[in-house]
């Protein structure tokens, strides 16, 4: 099981010291992925329902701060060795095509073939607003065409793409990046719309559990999920085994087990040899890469946080 590391765009670790400390610390202790979550601006007010919070509010609304995803990644690579370089995930309508095929190809590049894409829609319509995209209501289309543009751009000798949003002829795309075909893109999202763009355009489904309207937080809930996400692969003629799986835990707390609304202990929760068995599950059903948080209040208490993990758990999973 490949096992990262979210490093944090805002708040009090936000910052070059500490997010190289972060890095060095991943790296040293075993860490395979950096993932970095992706804002622009954060509105004032936010009517938008977060999808991942029972009552629809976000966290991060009572603070203003938030470092560009991909210049942040690129920090991020410059003080990295072999870790990969993960969008976790970059909402993919913030910017066009042919620009974000060219920062990740030439992040991938640049990182000797490290780039991840992890792609979603997007969730909040103020934020749409303040960035200029195109429309919020058409996201998933856009995301859609998009990403197909993107893959075009990266494999193609003479690239070529019109489309309702994209529209490029002409044009030589170099250097296209060192990973082939192209940099993985691990699709987020747990709804089926979210499944049809991971099956159609994606190299892996990569949600995150707790999303009230789709909850994977149980090895049951997770089984149900991937047999749906099968289900999808063989509408559109591929072969299910060929989508990869990663997840993603944003709340993760280790040594604290939390009850599902079944009464259940979630998974990824709990002490550590609940955490051995969830990813000795998680890998023994096809996930290849978990991307969890070890942010906490201060940059101490995050390191020993990550210390504890590769001691007492990952040590014990292959």
């Amino acid at each position: 099981m490949n096992i990262g590391i979210t490093i944090p765009m805002r708040g009090p670790l936000a910052s070059a010291a500490s997010i190289r400390e972060l890095v060095v610390n991943a790296e040293r202790l075993g860490f395979n992925h950096l993932a970095v979550s992706d804002h622009l601006v954060v509105p004032g007010h936010i009517e938008s329902t977060y999808p991942y919070s029972e009552k629809g509010d976000w966290p991060g609304a009572a603070g203003g701060d938030c470092m560009e995803q991909f210049t942040l990644l690129t920090w991020v690579a410059a003080i990295s060795h072999s870790a990969k370089l993960v969008t976790s995930v970059a909402v993919v309508p913030y910017r066009g095509a042919v620009h974000t095929a060219k920062i990740a190809a030439t992040i991938d590049t640049l990182s000797g073939g490290r780039m991840v894409l992890g792609a979603g829609a997007g969730w909040m319509a103020e934020e749409f607003v303040a960035v200029g995209t195109p429309p919020f209501a058409a996201r998933g289309k856009v995301t859609d065409e998009y990403l197909q543009a993107m893959r075009i751009l990266w494999t193609e000798d003479k690239p070529s793409f019109h489309g309702e949003f994209v529209d490029f002829d002409n044009i030589t795309f170099l250097p296209r990046g060192v990973s082939k075909p192209h940099p993985p893109i691990w699709v987020g999202g747990e709804s089926k719309a979210a499944m049809r763009r991971a099956v159609r355009y994606g190299d892996a489904w990569y949600p995150i559990g707790i999303n009230p309207r789709h909850m994977l937080d149980t090895p049951q809930r997770i089984t149900d999920g991937v047999s749906r996400l099968h289900q999808v692969a063989q509408e559109y003629d591929r072969d299910p085994a060929s989508v990869g799986l990663a997840y993603c835990v944003t709340s993760f707390q280790e040594r604290q087990a939390v009850t599902t609304d079944t009464g259940e202990r979630r998974i990824l929760t709990g002490g550590a040899s609940d955490l051995i068995e969830d990813i000795q599950w998680l890998q023994a059903h096809g996930f290849t890469d978990l991307i969890l948080s070890f942010a906490r209040p201060t940059l101490e208490l995050s390191i020993e946080s990550m210390q504890w993990f590769v001691s007492e758990v990952r040590k014990h999973c292959s």
